[in-house]
């Protein structure tokens, strides 16, 4: 059975939306950190996104396998199958894409069933949101760049209260931390 897994980078307040490598943005990248965000995507089976994060990336990537530094990252991401949810679109999709239909819970525990291996979320948006307070995601990555950020939502925005375990952390020599959690059981969930 496989595992829904949120994974985002985002500064150390939360900030996650059009995250801009610096100097101009709060992304932080080196090389370290770099290669294990490509490991994580090449050991997915497959991604899930919403609309908006779709619509982005399908525009994005495909411009990418030329560019020196990033081919590796492209050839993965326009190659990978991605699951769509979203309430307005229509199939067939480009990019390699499925569109989800139908309830949500329903969909996403198909797509457990028939894949093995991890399914990313990225974006984290109302998606991301919608996945957590459905109880669908098993795990949640966090890259997260050494930076206090002013502006833009906070990842989870408006979620309430949800208990995580820390399961792993890497240390990134720029000072980025890879935080991986899992949702704790409802005995041990705390509001308070």
């Amino acid at each position: 059975m496989g595992r829904l897994i949120i994974n985002n980078a985002i500064t150390v307040n939360g900030a996650f939306e059009a995250p801009v490598p610096e100097p101009d943005g709060w992304l932080v990248l080196d090389p370290d950190s770099q290669q294990a965000s490509l490991e994580k995507w090449q050991a997915a089976d497959a991604m899930v996104i919403g609309r908006k994060t779709y619509e982005g990336l399908a525009t994005v990537w495909p411009q990418m396998a030329d560019i020196p530094g990033y081919e590796a990252y492209a050839h993965r991401m326009n190659s990978m199958t991605k699951y769509v949810a979203s309430r307005t679109l229509s199939g067939p999709l480009i990019w390699n894409a499925i569109l989800l239909e139908g309830d949500l819970a329903d969909s996403v525990n198909d797509l457990k069933d028939k894949h093995p291996g991890n399914l990313i979320v990225t974006g984290a948006g109302e998606l991301a949101r919608n996945l957590m307070a459905q109880d669908l995601v098993d795990e949640l990555w966090f890259t997260v760049s050494p930076y206090l950020w002013a502006t833009g939502p906070r990842i989870f925005d408006d979620l309430g209260a949800v208990r995580l375990e820390l399961i792993a952390t890497t240390t990134f020599p720029s000072g980025a931390v890879l935080l991986r959690y899992r949702p704790a059981p409802a005995d041990r969930t705390s509001t308070g």
